[in-house]
């Protein structure tokens, strides 16, 4: 197991990671599919307060539930089994909801958000696993 201290570290440089290959995901490679699909819906701009919360949350569970089970194990396919089903549970939750709940939000976009929650959380833990081997 970790030190708390060698955690807090795999924590704060995992933070960077997931914002990287998020912000890539969000601001370049399916923008004008959200702007399309759900652009209707979108506030004008981002409540960043919002957002930053749930990120540092987020990457506190991918740690928690992914990270470091695969450490203890000393397993990379624990961490990116246990990232994958994290990831697509925590963003079927989210879409899931949506569909339940919200006027025409769209089933296509259910569908590529949770395999999305599966590919980001995956590549963050994996990365995340590696920084905690080096700071170990």
């Amino acid at each position: 197991m970790l030190e708390t201290s060698k955690i807090i570290y795999t924590y704060l440089l995992t933070v960077p990671v997931f914002f990287a290959i998020d912000m890539v995901w969000l601001g370049v490679i399916a923008k004008d599919l959200y702007q399309k699909q759900i652009g209707h819906l979108l506030a004008p701009t981002v409540n960043w307060p919002a957002a930053v919360i749930f990120y540092l949350i987020y990457i506190f569970g991918i740690i928690f539930f992914a990270v470091l089970p695969g450490v203890e194990k000393d397993s990379l396919r624990t961490v990116m089994v246990n990232a994958a089903l994290f990831g697509a549970m925590a963003y079927a939750t989210y879409d899931l909801t949506n569909l339940a709940t919200l006027k025409n939000w769209p089933t296509s976009i259910v569908f590529i958000d949770i395999i999305w929650g599966a590919v980001l959380t995956t590549l963050v833990a994996t990365a995340s696993y590696y920084i905690a081997l080096w700071v170990r």
